[in-house]
């Protein structure tokens, strides 16, 4: 794959009970698209992926919520996994991490349980988006519209049901990210692409 996301930061924002292939194989799309990817959980170390029925493999942590900065990502990525979101929603530097991407008008890629962390944050108020179907009532009860769809993307909004949507999860993401606007760098009072 081409180096499109070439200079570009993404967030991937998890904690133990993720879904292994929902973090994995967007990681690994990101990565092959050229992009630099970084893993946001609450603690430094390793969380612990589910895969199946079981407890899945580790995945190294490189930033921790605490000392994470929206503005230093171009896009963020929520795998789902029902106790990785249900852990972050309840934690208000999460929230306000995601409402922060969101209100600076970075996309946000969510799949399976991710978009109950975009709940938390208030952010799905008139935004179209699919998610695994125990979401639809708390989707919109939020504002949101909720659709049955393989992928599904509003204004910078990239959503998916389950992991059997990876590869089309996977295109759409890329393709949004892409279009995105290229990242600033503040140097002294200048801005510059």
């Amino acid at each position: 794959m081409a180096q499109t996301l070439a200079g570009k930061t993404v967030a991937i924002l998890a904690t133990h009970g993720f879904e292994q292939s929902e973090l994995l194989e967007p990681k690994k799309a990101l990565d092959d698209a050229g992009a630099r990817t970084e893993v946001i959980s609450l603690e430094s170390g390793t969380i612990r992926g589910w895969k199946l029925k079981n407890w899945g493999q580790d995945v190294p942590v490189d930033v921790t919520i605490k000392t994470a900065q929206a503005e230093r990502y171009d896009a963020l990525v929520l795998p789902g996994g029902v106790l990785n979101p249900d852990t972050l929603r309840m934690e208000p530097l999460v929230v306000d991490f995601v409402r922060g991407m969101f209100d600076a008008g970075k996309p946000i890629a969510a799949i399976c349980h991710g978009p109950w962390t975009l709940v938390e944050a208030d952010v799905v108020r008139g935004r179209r988006l699919t998610s695994w179907p125990s979401l639809r009532t708390d989707i919109r009860n939020a504002g949101g519209e909720w659709v049955d769809e393989e992928v599904v993307s509003d204004r910078g909004l990239v959503t998916s049901r389950n992991p059997g949507d990876l590869p089309a999860f996977n295109r759409r993401m890329i393709e949004v990210f892409l279009q995105a606007a290229p990242k600033r760098i503040k140097v002294g009072a200048t801005d510059i692409s």
